[in-house]
């Protein structure tokens, strides 16, 4: 991903309320795509839900909503402590900010772990990419989602990293706000992505 560029060459430090730099206008056009990007994928499952015949129902997903909630749950926290990252960083607080980024990067390998626990499970019935345009939407909607958890974790993990090293000494800067940005979004999107998958199926609204 080129967001992971402004991890390593933003890591200098600004003022509060300086004016935006060019790392955090680069990363809300980039996420501005993203968000096309991942609408199109969303609006691509819903048709493909609800008009192919061939498509699993609503209750093969079902006995997966609860452990699936709880490893949502996992990303939604993840922005809580995130955030929690940023204070410190603003306090001056070193070992809080490692000790906040390391957090959000264990809820995201929970939430991942989660994920490929429910692929493994979803292809032992039968249900994969491969079996129809249904399966197809669901596949490369949750998958390239996934892939951008690895790639924000990636991302936290070198923040972690430099931080421990003595970096970010506060109390701001635009390497730890790009990235935040960027998880943000990620777990945003997934409130979408559960929603439509998980939530409005398990209603018997789609």
């Amino acid at each position: 991903m080129s967001v992971t560029a402004h991890t390593t060459t933003v890591a200098h430090h600004e003022e509060p309320g300086a004016p935006m730099g060019k790392a955090e206008l680069g990363i809300l056009a980039f996420l501005a795509t993203e968000a096309i990007f991942f609408g199109l994928l969303i609006l691509s499952y819903v048709y493909f839900r609800v008009t192919d015949n061939s498509a699993p129902n609503a209750d093969i997903l079902k006995p997966n909503f609860i452990r699936t909630l709880i490893f949502s749950l996992c990303l939604f926290a993840s922005s809580g402590t995130i955030v929690l990252a940023e204070q410190a960083l603003k306090k001056g607080n070193r070992r809080g900010l490692v000790l906040w980024l390391v957090v959000t990067v264990v809820l995201g390998l929970a939430f991942l772990s989660g994920q490929g626990w429910e692929y493994a499970e979803l292809i032992g019935e039968n249900i994969t990419p491969a079996r129809n345009t249904f399966g197809t939407a669901f596949f490369t909607m949750t998958g390239f989602h996934g892939f951008h958890v690895f790639g924000g974790l990636v991302m936290l993990s070198i923040l972690a990293g430099l931080a421990a090293a003595g970096d970010f000494k506060g109390p701001h800067s635009a390497a730890v706000t790009c990235v935040s940005w960027y998880w943000h979004f990620v777990d945003i999107v997934w409130v979408f992505i559960f929603s439509m998958v998980y939530v409005l199926p398990a209603l018997g609204i789609i």
